[in-house]
């Protein structure tokens, strides 16, 4: 059986259009669909009280007028905190994204997603999967869809809980390590999505020749990215969606 047939965009916003609005929220992918992006990157984790919701760090701090971790947060107490704020006077009041209102969000503009299951230090990766996976599944169609994780275990779940050709998995790297195929082959992974800068011509011609798609990760200079598309790079995510676009409609087309 065959992977989801998957259309990769080249671009794909990095936690929504974060260069644009506070990321992983609804207004970031509002951001992003409008600037004519059609797939966005997301993260996922669960709150205190098993709640899914949309977001990256291990705490509040960065991205919120609040303190402390996310584990240890209800829902009720999520929902009151300001996430768009810190990130400009225009965004005050933006709330903290359910996984349910984003699935929502994305069907009602038609957007693909790769969302990463972000295992952050001393959480459940198996909690955090057995969650999220049915949700996502029962929501999106499996050619708008990518899993992507740093955490083996999360992956193994995934694929435990669904086949291969239900479900696109991606296998996040920092810089490929040498066990990089065994660990694609253990999930029947669709795509590698490496560090941009850390990926060597070498790997990725021998990822490509192994049929697994390339997402670099996280992309904003498009003229230093330039000679990765040679590479058969599928997909760069980024913050940057718009610039990187009018320098990819400015320059030859590549292939």
């Amino acid at each position: 059986m065959t992977h989801p047939a998957i259309s990769l965009p080249a671009l794909i916003a990095h936690r929504g259009y974060s260069a644009a609005a506070p990321e992983n929220t609804l207004t970031a992918v509002r951001a992003a669909h409008q600037a004519g992006t059609d797939w966005v990157e997301l993260d996922v984790q669960l709150l205190g009280d098993g709640t899914p919701v949309i977001w990256h760090d291990s705490d509040i701090n960065r991205c919120s007028d609040g303190r402390g971790e996310l584990a240890s947060l209800t829902w009720q107490q999520a929902q009151k905190l300001d996430v768009g704020s810190w990130f400009g006077d225009s965004f005050a009041g933006e709330k903290m994204a359910s996984l349910e209102a984003m699935l929502t969000l994305l069907n009602e503009l038609g957007m693909g997603v790769n969302l990463e299951i972000k295992v952050n230090k001393g959480r459940d990766p198996i909690a955090l999967v057995d969650t999220v996976l049915p949700i996502v599944l029962a929501a999106l169609p499996p050619e708008r869809l990518i899993v992507s994780s740093f955490d083996a275990s999360a992956l193994a779940r995934c694929r435990h809980t669904a086949p291969k050709e239900a479900l696109a998995l991606g296998v996040l790297f920092g810089s490929a390590p040498p066990t990089w195929r065994d660990q694609c082959e253990a999930i029947d992974a669709f795509s590698i999505h490496p560090h941009w800068p850390r990926l060597k011509h070498t790997q990725a011609a021998a990822m490509r020749r192994d049929g697994y798609e390339i997402l670099c990760y996280t992309a904003n200079d498009p003229s230093a990215f330039e000679s990765r598309w040679s590479w058969g790079i599928a997909s760069a995510i980024t913050d940057e969606p718009e610039v990187f676009q009018r320098y990819l409609n400015n320059r030859h087309p590549h292939g």
